[in-house]
């Protein structure tokens, strides 16, 4: 149950599947980057500017646009605006709230001088940098990188197993030192009922952030899903 959750947090970066058995209908082709002056999308469909006022460049040309179309281009460029930091908020969220809630039960079910609790912090700061090269932060805005979708999904969950494994093996050591101390009875039987308990709790954690985190791949879904018809929109009046 922790490797649920924390795979959930490291597929949350990919900003497009909150969930590993969720699909969206819309994969994203083209990079967005946002600055004050404009808003690019560049990529597999060609090469948008739009400033905030609405004048449009495609593919090196300067169009003159009718009031519609002029409406149309900021009305989307306002919109991916919104979207973009909307995602990244979403997902950083969501990340150090599992990290968040997993801390909680380490301390509780092991203490809080545990190992675990450093390598949780680890996985926190890994995750932040993969989040990066998806939706990266600059000094004048935010710029998508499509293509860093795969690349995030693969090294994320390389990431989190790698994590787990040492996760799995302090949480043996530590519960196996606190069952010698505490002596008596079976240390074998004392550490198997421990990981039961610690197992237990993190299920528990897992089913009240579930919905959530399955929720949150649907509207980013959405969201992309109206981008993209609102970029075909503009660009097919464009022609």
């Amino acid at each position: 149950m922790m490797r649920k959750t924390l795979l959930a947090a490291a597929l949350t970066v990919t900003a497009f599947a909150a969930q590993a058995d969720y699909q969206c209908s819309v994969s994203p082709r083209d990079d967005v980057i946002l600055n004050p002056q404009t808003v690019q999308v560049k990529g597999e469909n060609g090469n948008l500017v739009i400033t905030p006022d609405g004048n449009v460049m495609y593919n090196g040309k300067q169009y003159t646009l009718s009031a519609a179309q002029r409406e149309q281009a900021k009305d989307y460029q306002t919109e991916l605006r919104s979207a973009l930091p909307w995602i990244d908020d979403g997902a950083r969220t969501r990340v150090d709230k599992g990290r968040v809630a997993l801390d909680k039960i380490i301390t509780e079910q092991v203490g809080a001088s545990s190992n675990m609790h450093a390598r949780l912090t680890k996985l926190d700061a890994q995750l932040k940098e993969q989040m990066n090269r998806i939706i990266e932060h600059r000094t004048d805005g935010l710029t998508f990188h499509y293509k860093g979708i795969d690349q995030v999904r693969a090294d994320g969950q390389e990431l989190v197993n790698q994590a787990m494994g040492g996760i799995l093996q302090d949480s043996i050591n530590e519960m196996g030192a606190k069952a010698v101390v505490k002596g008596g009875g079976n240390p074998l039987q004392g550490i198997l009922g421990s990981l039961g308990g610690l197992q237990g709790a993190i299920q528990d954690e897992w089913k009240s952030q579930q919905a959530d985190f399955q929720k949150f791949g649907k509207d980013v879904c959405s969201r992309v899903v109206s981008l993209e018809e609102s970029r075909k929109t503009l660009v097919g009046s464009l022609k």
